[in-house]
């Protein structure tokens, strides 16, 4: 019993330490991706784009005929008797052989009391088709397409925007990891050292307490790197939808060469699309405005029923008048204030804004392009020189970390070499870092 015992928590012992720690693998394409299903800015971008289609439905709309129906119930009341029932009206004697003789052709005893019937029922439908509006529809609806065509430009700026921050929070991720490790490596070398020197029984107190500061020192900047590691793991999770609780094994790693970008001059950038598609907007909406002021032509026909009757029951037994017309009709503003004028001139304003701005991107973005270009050949330029001064540093640190171990110089040098190739290799590892976000910079502004 007690041997099955030992051999079952043998297994378990030895589960614990042979069960890998699961990680989820994450590249950098995957998570541009993730973060661009996620975001909430192209989402917000792709409901712009539906609100505009929406607007242009309603421009066109503008275009295509219109029918209107009616229908009208009354009531007559006689003012002197309202609650008779019906409307009964007194003629004077005369009147009333008037009447009569108009309606029999003969003389007839004179009617001295007329009853009028007191329910009225109308009903109409009326059709209206623009034909020509002068340009009012027309303009209208050119100024909506061009808000779809910026909203469309407006999703492509926004899906760079979110590319290059998914592309940055990856590479300062993937930055923190490397520090992590380098941090690591410091401080192992400089236990490492103390070792050395307590294992040789002649470790010095000067020694010691150089060593055993710089190991305090390092155990500082390792729980700093951590920290900002986990830092940008928690947010990469949180912007690319993954569960915080998920190991993440960032698997691209940064190149060790950069290939040339040869990237032409700027012609055009997004920017610049939604800002010329803006100043067509206005410039279409204030012709469109300005038309107002002119007439419409439209085509138009109506047909109308009516039924009087004693009774409301009585509306529908018998056949009412009917009437109908068609024809074309002018309508023609006469006066309204000046508004059209004042809305026109406002897009107008809006249009030399919009066209003030443009110049002004022209030259800012051409600027930070071009930058980036400089910046990427400057840098890359000087990486295959960083990384031999690098390789140097590990040399010289290998030097002095032999010659420490046989006693021939101290902690203090030992400490220098060290800090020296751990500032290059940072000064390595932000370069890269620095070389590829200039490449993305050159994407999102000109690609």
């Amino acid at each position: 019993m007690k041997m099955r015992m030992f051999t079952h928590m043998a297994f378990m012992i030895l589960a614990a330490f042979v069960s890998p720690a699961f990680a989820m693998d994450l590249s950098l394409d995957a998570a541009v991706d993730k973060i661009l299903a996620e975001s909430q800015d192209m989402k917000k971008a792709d409901a712009n784009i539906k609100k505009a289609e929406a607007s242009l439905d309603a421009a066109n709309a503008n275009r295509w005929f219109s029918l209107e129906g009616t229908a009208t119930y009354m009531n007559m009341v006689d003012v002197e008797r309202p609650f008779s029932g019906s409307m009964n009206v007194n003629l004077p004697p005369q009147l009333g052989g008037t009447v009569a003789h108009m309606l029999t052709g003969s003389a007839t005893p004179p009617i001295t009391k007329l009853e009028m019937p007191d329910n009225i029922f109308m009903a109409g439908l009326t059709f209206t088709q623009p034909i020509y509006t002068f340009g009012k529809i027309g303009n209208a609806v050119e100024s909506v397409r061009s808000a779809i065509k910026m909203s469309e430009t407006s999703k492509e700026m926004v899906r760079r925007e979110v590319r290059y921050s998914a592309v940055d929070l990856y590479w300062t991720a993937k930055m923190t990891d490397e520090i992590v490790r380098l941090a690591e490596q410091d401080l192992k070398s400089a236990r490492d050292a103390r070792r050395n020197l307590t294992s040789a029984g002649r470790a010095s107190r000067g020694n010691l307490v150089k060593i055993e500061s710089d190991i305090a020192t390092k155990e500082i900047n390792l729980s700093d790197a951590k920290f900002n590691r986990d830092t940008a793991h928690r947010m990469l999770k949180i912007l690319a939808g993954i569960d915080a609780d998920e190991e993440l094994n960032l698997t691209t790693e940064f190149p060790d060469k950069f290939d040339d970008l040869n990237a032409g001059k700027l012609t055009n950038t997004p920017e610049w699309d939604i800002l010329n598609q803006q100043i067509r907007m206005y410039e279409k909406s204030a012709r469109s405005k300005r038309d107002g002021a002119l007439p419409t032509l439209a085509a138009t026909a109506s047909y109308n029923y009516t039924s009087i009757a004693n009774s409301a029951d009585e509306l529908f037994d018998k056949k009412g008048n009917q009437s109908a017309y068609w024809g074309l009709a002018l309508q023609v503003p006469i006066f309204s204030g000046g508004i059209n004028r004042a809305n026109a001139t406002v897009d107008a304003m809006n249009a030399e804004a919009a066209r003030q701005d443009l110049d002004k991107s022209k030259k800012l973005t051409t600027e930070k392009y071009n930058t980036a270009i400089q910046q990427y050949d400057h840098l890359r330029g000087n990486l295959a020189t960083l990384q031999n001064a690098r390789d140097l540093a590990a040399k010289a640190y290998d030097f002095s970390r032999q010659r420490f171990i046989a006693g021939q110089t101290s902690a203090i040098e030992l400490a220098d070499v060290s800090s020296g190739l751990y500032q290059l290799d940072m000064a390595l590892l932000n370069s890269k870092y620095k070389i590829l976000m200039a490449a993305e910079s050159v994407k999102k502004l000109g690609e």
